[in-house]
C-alpha cells in the first residue's frame, strides 16, 4: 500500500476534523457551520482563492501548480441526515435529530487531508478545485452548483468522487466504467373514497381496498412491462389511511421510489403508473392522482476516466484492494449532475465490516481517511504530471 507518508502523519490531524465534524452536522443546503470549519482549514494550509456561497454553503476552493495546466475537480459532500445517532462514541452528534449516519464528515475530510497536502506540495501542472458540496441527501447540491456554473467557472475539465462502502474491505477501492449507482424517482399517489362505518362498507367506497390493489399491481410492472433482465426497482413504502377501527376512511396515500439506469424504462414505468392509477381507481369507484417526480439521474462513469482512477487506486492500495468491474447498486447520488455535465468517476472506499450508511448506528472508520486523501493527491499529481 502506498499511502502519501505526509498524509498518513496526519491521521490523528484528520481524525480529529472528521470527529469535530460528526459532532456537529447540518442538514441539506444549510450547512454553514460546516462551511466555516472547511474555510477556516484551507486558509490554515495557505489556499487563497476560496469561493464561497456557491449552493447556499458550498465552498469551491483552488490551488495552483507550479505550472499552468488543466483543472481536475475533487468533490466531497458535507450535509448529515435527519436522524438519531445511536453509535454511542465518544464523539456522537451534539444536535438531537440529525446525525452523519453516511459519511459525509469523512468525505470532508479526505478531500481537506488532500487539499492540505497538495497545497503544501504542488508537486502537478494545472489546478485543482476542490468542491465541498452541501445537500446531497435531498436537494441535490450537485445540481445546484452545476446550474450555477461551477464546471465553466473554474474551468473544470474532469471530476472525480469517492463514498464510504461499508462491507467492502477496508481501504479497498471500487468502480467500475459506465453505471454505479441508479436513477431515484419518487411517487405519490393520493385516493380519493368515499367514507362511512365500517359495519356497513357498501355504503361507501373504500380507499384502503384500493391501496392494497394499487401496490399489487404496481408490483405487475416489473417483469410485465420491463424486462426481467432491466435494473429497475419500483418500491411502496407508505400506505396511510384511516383514523380508527370502524370507520371506513375517505382518504388513502401510497408513497415509494422508482430506481432505474435506463431512461426507457423509467419512462416505461412512469406511464403503466399513471395507467394503474387511474384504472384501478375507476374499478373501485373513486379517483385518484399520481404524483411522479424524478429526481437525481444514474451515476454514469466515463470509461476513460474510470480506467485512470482504477490505474491511480491500483498504485495507492495495491492491485489486490482494487475491483475495476463493481456491480452497480440501486442507491443514488447527487455526483450524477457532475457526471452529466464533465467526463470523470465515481469509487467506493471500503469501509470495512460495520453498520450500513444510514443506520442509527453508523460510524465513519477513520482509518481509511488517509487512503482517499492519498488517492485523490496521487489523482491530481498523475493526471497533472509537472515536466
Amino acid at each position: 500500500m502506498a499511502i502519501v507518508n505526509s498524509i498518513a502523519a496526519m491521521q490523528e490531524e484528520m481524525t480529529g476534523w472528521r470527529r469535530h465534524l460528526h459532532q456537529h452536522p447540518e442538514l441539506g443546503l444549510d450547512c454553514f457551520k460546516t462551511a466555516a470549519f472547511v474555510v477556516e482549514r484551507l486558509k490554515e494550509f495557505g489556499i487563497t482563492e476560496i469561493h464561497e456561497g456557491i449552493a447556499r454553503t458550498g465552498v469551491v476552493a483552488i490551488i495552483e501548480g507550479r505550472a499552468p495546466g488543466r483543472t481536475i475537480g475533487l468533490r466531497a459532500d458535507m450535509d448529515a441526515l435527519p436522524m438519531e445517532d445511536l453509535s454511542e462514541t465518544e464523539h456522537a452528534s451534539t444536535v438531537p435529530g440529525m446525525a452523519h449516519t453516511c459519511g459525509h464528515d469523512g468525505h470532508t475530510t479526505m478531500l481537506l487531508g488532500a487539499a492540505k497536502y497538495l497545497a503544501e506540495t504542488r508537486n502537478f501542472a494545472g489546478r485543482v478545485a476542490l468542491l465541498f458540496q452541501p445537500a446531497e441527501e435531498n436537494e441535490g447540491g450537485g445540481r445546484i452548483m452545476v446550474e450555477e456554473g461551477v464546471m465553466d467557472r473554474f474551468g473544470i475539465e474532469e471530476v472525480y468522487g469517492v463514498h464510504n462502502s461499508p462491507g467492502m474491505p477496508e481501504g479497498s477501492l471500487n468502480t467500475n466504467h459506465g453505471a454505479l449507482l441508479a436513477g431515484v424517482d419518487e411517487f405519490t399517489i393520493h385516493i380519493k373514497g368515499k367514507g362511512g362505518h365500517g359495519a356497513q362498507p357498501q355504503a361507501t367506497a373504500d380507499p384502503v381496498v384500493t391501496a392494497a390493489s394499487m401496490v399489487m399491481a404496481i408490483q405487475s410492472i416489473l417483469g410485465r412491462n420491463i424486462s426481467a433482465l432491466d435494473r429497475v426497482v419500483v418500491s411502496v413504502c407508505q400506505i396511510h389511511s384511516g383514523s380508527a377501527m370502524n370507520i371506513v376512511p375517505e382518504t388513502a396515500m401510497l408513497n415509494g421510489t422508482v430506481r432505474y439506469y435506463d431512461k426507457d424504462a423509467q419512462a416505461t414505468v412512469r406511464k403503466r403508473m399513471e395507467e394503474l392509477v387511474e384504472f384501478q381507481a375507476k374499478s373501485f369507484g373513486m379517483t385518484a392522482v399520481l404524483d411522479y417526480q424524478p429526481g437525481y439521474p444514474p451515476t454514469i462513469n466515463h470509461p476513460a476516466q474510470a480506467a485512470f482512477a482504477a490505474q491511480v487506486a491500483r498504485e495507492v492500495v495495491g492491485p489486490d484492494m482494487v475491483d475495476e468491474d463493481t456491480p452497480p447498486i440501486m442507491p443514488g447520488e447527487d455526483f450524477a449532475y457532475m457526471l452529466e455535465a464533465r467526463p470523470g468517476a465515481y469509487l467506493f472506499l471500503g469501509q470495512g465490516d460495520t453498520p450500513i450508511c444510514h443506520h442509527p448506528e453508523y460510524d465513519f472508520n477513520d482509518n481509511i481517511a488517509p487512503v482517499g486523501a492519498s488517492f485523490f493527491a496521487r489523482l491530481v499529481e498523475t493526471a497533472l504530471p509537472v515536466k
